[in-house]
């Protein structure tokens, strides 16, 4: 079976386009033609993960010189490492299509066509092969949400301005350093080699940079990648741009954007930078974990709920970049599996945080929600699943997820393991004060009690029914995932667990004992040491 990449990459953006050159026709044109990409995308990546063998490595390749004077491709593929990204994507999206067709909006045909670029250059970032592509397409996916935030965020104008000004601040000096990084790893990859310029990922794999370039590279490209998840410290944009986002918009904006960051550690910088991964592994470990216990304490300072939802996705990623740097394979499929199960989590959480405002009057302050578990009792059972979803109670994906990172961290750094038990309790204190704030307790004074709409149910059943079935079955990631993900933190493991030389032992051989070499392992001529035998 073929799956042409580019066309599943394009089509959103293309007839995005389409439907806002015809905008004139009227809302409908534009909102139909505009979903016909979002569904030819969501066609393809359902394709990718049926026909995807998974003892192979890169399929699907498109591969054409792009920039031949610079050596950069346009080359792109799927393995195990973003298929399941992929397919989170263009299901969140298609969600998101869902819900925004719920509202009328000025100017739809642009707003249409910034969410169908977003679809793209998402797609493009996990999908690009060449470290060029990645960073042109990380670097563009931004900027459909600056212009949705702007033109139908939520709250005043001004507000809103300052907001995604601090976020593409944050995230311009990230991209920056990420462009020095990805020149200088090419450049100097070629250099060492004698070959010619090459971003190809393919390419780059095959020269191992000296320590210490490698750990000045690495910084840039992780200070880049903890921007956009975000993590603490760079967290700083983070609340007022939650804030400021539309609630369809945010929804995948925190179930995706996040995922490409934490996917490029897996993709660039641990296989491609292995030394200094093992070199800086503590200091990762740290940051993650301070993000875990941060984003933990501070969804208990706030009532807003999208952003107790905000500090508990900041949470969860410091979960997955935990898993990441055990540098173990288990932590390895572990963040990989939590990074899909949080987007299919975190996407619904922010869509029934909407329909709890609705019944609020307009509020999203859990105080001024409750009382509406006993008279609209589908939400309520839709809202709880997806709340013990995060909590990661035993039987979800999540908690596979989470026990997989857990274990690696657990088998490279004890300490912190232990620490990291923590965050999974502070999970589920807070998502459990947001559930009962929002479903249960006293009637809010403006909630108005009435169960999902049909529009509500089109959005969340099935964000919901894939919740259920990777718990179900996870070890559809995990087994599809597994040669590549494993390949990923191979270099760095070899460095941090080294080959174990076989150790001298004696064998019989003709009545006779003979001695083992503690390299090869191969028995040794004893006329070769005078023959005589230990």
């Amino acid at each position: 079976m073929t799956i042409h990449l580019s066309l599943m990459l394009w089509a959103p953006a293309a007839f995005a386009l389409l439907g806002a050159l015809f905008s004139g026709g009227g809302r409908t044109i534009t909102r139909a033609i505009a979903g016909v990409g979002t569904l030819i995308a969501l066609g393809y990546a359902i394709a990718l993960v049926v026909d995807y063998k998974s003892g192979g490595g890169q399929q699907y390749v498109t591969d054409r010189m792009w920039i031949r004077e610079l050596g950069i491709h346009y080359k792109l593929g799927v393995d195990g490492l973003n298929l399941f990204l992929i397919l989170l994507t263009s299901v969140l999206f298609t969600a998101t299509t869902l819900w925004s067709l719920q509202d009328d909006r000025a100017r739809e045909g642009t707003y249409w066509l910034h969410l169908g670029l977003g679809h793209t250059f998402v797609l493009g970032a996990l999908m690009a092969q060449d470290l060029a592509l990645f960073v042109a397409f990380f670097d563009l996916m931004l900027i459909p949400f600056f212009f949705l935030s702007l033109g139908w965020g939520d709250g005043p104008r001004a507000e809103r301005a300052a907001a995604v000004t601090k976020l593409v601040i944050y995230t311009l000096v990230g991209s920056l350093l990420m462009l020095t990084a990805a020149i200088a790893l090419a450049v100097l990859s070629a250099s060492q080699s004698g070959n010619d310029l090459s971003f190809a990922f393919s390419d780059l794999q095959q020269v191992t940079l000296t320590k210490g370039s490698q750990e000045w590279i690495f910084l840039c490209f992780a200070a880049a990648f903890l921007v956009k998840m975000p993590s603490f410290p760079f967290h700083g944009w983070m609340p007022d741009g939650y804030r400021s986002l539309p609630l369809p918009v945010l929804a995948v904006f925190s179930g995706v954007l996040s995922k490409v960051a934490a996917y490029g550690f897996l993709r660039i910088v641990v296989p491609l930078l292995p030394d200094a991964a093992v070199h800086f592994q503590t200091l990762m470990l740290l940051i993650a974990l301070a993000s875990v216990l941060y984003g933990s304490v501070m969804a208990f300072t706030t009532t807003n709920a999208r952003i107790i939802l905000g500090y508990s996705s900041l949470a969860q990623l410091g979960f997955i970049v935990l898993g990441v740097f055990s540098l173990t394979e288990q932590g390895a499929q572990g963040a990989i599996l939590q990074s899909v199960n949080h987007g299919l989590v975190v996407a619904p959480a922010f869509f029934l945080v909407g329909a709890a405002a609705k019944r609020a009057g307009g509020s999203e302050d859990i105080r001024d929600m409750g009382g509406i578990a006993f008279r609209a009792p589908i939400l309520t059972v839709l809202f709880l699943i997806v709340a013990m979803a995060n909590l990661a109670i035993p039987g979800s994906s999540n908690f596979v997820g989470e026990f997989l990172i857990l274990l690696g961290v657990f088998n490279a750094k004890l300490a912190i393991a232990c620490i990291a038990f923590t965050g999974v309790a502070l999970a589920a204190v807070y998502t459990l004060r947001l559930f009962i704030r929002a479903m249960h307790n006293r009637v809010g004074q403006r909630v108005d009690s009435r169960d999902l709409s049909l529009g509500d149910a089109l959005v969340l059943v099935p964000l919901v029914a894939c919740i259920l079935g990777l718990a179900l079955y996870p070890q559809l990631a995990l087994k599809k995932g597994e040669r590549t993900v494993k390949g990923s933190v191979a270099a760095a493991r070899q460095i941090t667990h080294p080959p174990k030389a076989a150790a001298a032992a004696r064998v019989p051989a003709g009545g006779q004992t003979v001695p083992l070499d503690p390299t090869t392992g191969q028995p040794v001529d004893p006329s070769a040491t005078g023959g005589t035998t230990p």
